[in-house]
């Protein structure tokens, strides 16, 4: 398989007490926090290229911009969903939207690169010995 515009990945959680903006700092109310979808965001866009890399492949984000337009209350469920916008190389773009029951909650774009698992984590770990 190759990377290609059009991929699409989704990625879903639960509401929870957990993930809200007051257990995770970024807020005092118990609604689904922007970290959270950020990240749920960044896990839809992982899935949509993770079945066209090779072995010993992984793909690392390296930029996010979003907006987080609408609160979700603990309770309902929230989806994201990434599709590829454009591959260069090694580096893949995204356009990114999260949902929950009522409607859109966010959206923007995300950049990943694919990187060698063994080789990133090898220079990551030479840092703390610098």
């Amino acid at each position: 398989m190759e990377l290609t515009v059009g991929m699409t990945g989704t990625a879903a959680t639960a509401v929870t007490r957990d993930n809200t903006a007051a257990a995770v700092g970024s807020g005092d109310l118990e609604v689904f926090a922007t970290p959270m979808m950020a990240a749920l965001m960044e896990q839809a866009a992982a899935a949509a290229i993770r079945p066209a890399l090779a072995a010993g492949k992984t793909s690392v984000g390296t930029s996010l911009q979003l907006s987080h337009n609408s609160a979700t209350p603990v309770g309902m469920k929230v989806e994201a969903v990434a599709t590829v916008t454009k591959v260069e190389g090694s580096r893949v773009e995204f356009s990114v939207t999260a949902r929950d029951d009522a409607g859109e909650i966010g959206s923007g774009t995300h950049t990943r690169v694919v990187v060698d698992s063994a080789r990133f984590l090898e220079k990551t770990v030479a840092k703390a010995g610098a």
